[in-house]
């Protein structure tokens, strides 16, 4: 029985992330505190990891409940109120990134990469363990920090999630205990992935190796019409009409 094993929220967008046992489910669909914060440039440009790989070698751990962040990097290590210290803290952004920068908020919605589909990205253990297989050298682990994935789904066989899409415009039902959501579309990668999480150095080939072997692992419940290239994973999701609220590791995740 497919059943939620992980839940990552990731508070600033391109930081590390922080696994929760519990997450509330906002009216826009997002997760509570997912990407909740973004950091731009002076003219309004996000400053992530598609942007600059510097990112990857800054280390963040956070404390949600008192919304603070400690930042590490070159070593530093330095505790920031995400609320109270803006001025210090995009001080020190600014200073480790090259660039001037500021911290954004969004608590309604966050800052999501897909504003048609702003809901929690899915995904299964076993597809992550498969996916580490296509790539000597990288762990599940590291597989994970690439591709960033907000629900894990343990109990099922790689690339389940690929039911949880349809034709465009024909979303498909499906509940996380009494949550619900809508699964619109196989997530489309950036460059992200190729990178190392700690350094980013890319990976040679990424994305032709990728490709090549999520082309030939596409199983048949997998809407083909959805694959105009095949840099394609986990399924990118929106609010059900009903059934906001908490979701719980453990929960049984149900196709509606």
């Amino acid at each position: 029985m497919p059943r939620l094993a992980r839940i990552l929220i990731y508070p600033v967008k391109s930081f590390d992330g922080v696994a929760v046992e519990q997450a509330r489910v906002l009216e826009s669909g997002a997760l509570e505190h997912d990407r909740r914060w973004a950091l731009v440039d002076t003219e309004g440009r996000f400053v992530n990891g598609k942007r600059t790989p510097r990112m990857h070698q800054l280390r963040s751990t956070f404390d949600l409940v008192a919304s603070r962040v400690t930042l590490s990097a070159e070593g530093t290590q330095q505790s920031f109120s995400l609320e109270s210290d803006r001025v210090p803290l995009e001080a020190w952004l600014s200073s480790f990134f090259g660039l001037t920068v500021r911290l954004e908020e969004n608590a309604t919605a966050g800052f999501p990469d897909d504003t048609d589909s702003p809901g929690p990205t899915v995904i299964s253990t076993a597809t992550l363990e498969a996916v580490a297989r296509w790539f000597p050298g990288l762990s599940i682990d590291d597989v994970r920090r690439r591709f960033r994935a907000n629900l894990e789904i343990d109990g099922i066989e790689p690339f389940w999630e690929d039911r949880l899409y349809a034709d465009a415009g024909q979303p498909v039902p499906f509940q996380i205990g009494a949550a619900r959501f809508e699964g619109t579309n196989p997530c489309q990668r950036c460059v992200v992935p190729t990178r190392s999480p700690e350094t980013g150095e890319r990976y040679e080939d990424f994305t032709v190796l990728f490709e090549k072997a999520r082309y030939e692992a596409l199983p048949y419940w997998a809407t083909r019409s959805r694959f105009d290239h095949f840099y394609r994973l986990a399924v990118n999701t929106r609010p059900g009409t009903t059934g906001r609220g908490m979701i719980y590791i453990g929960d049984e995740v149900r196709v509606t």
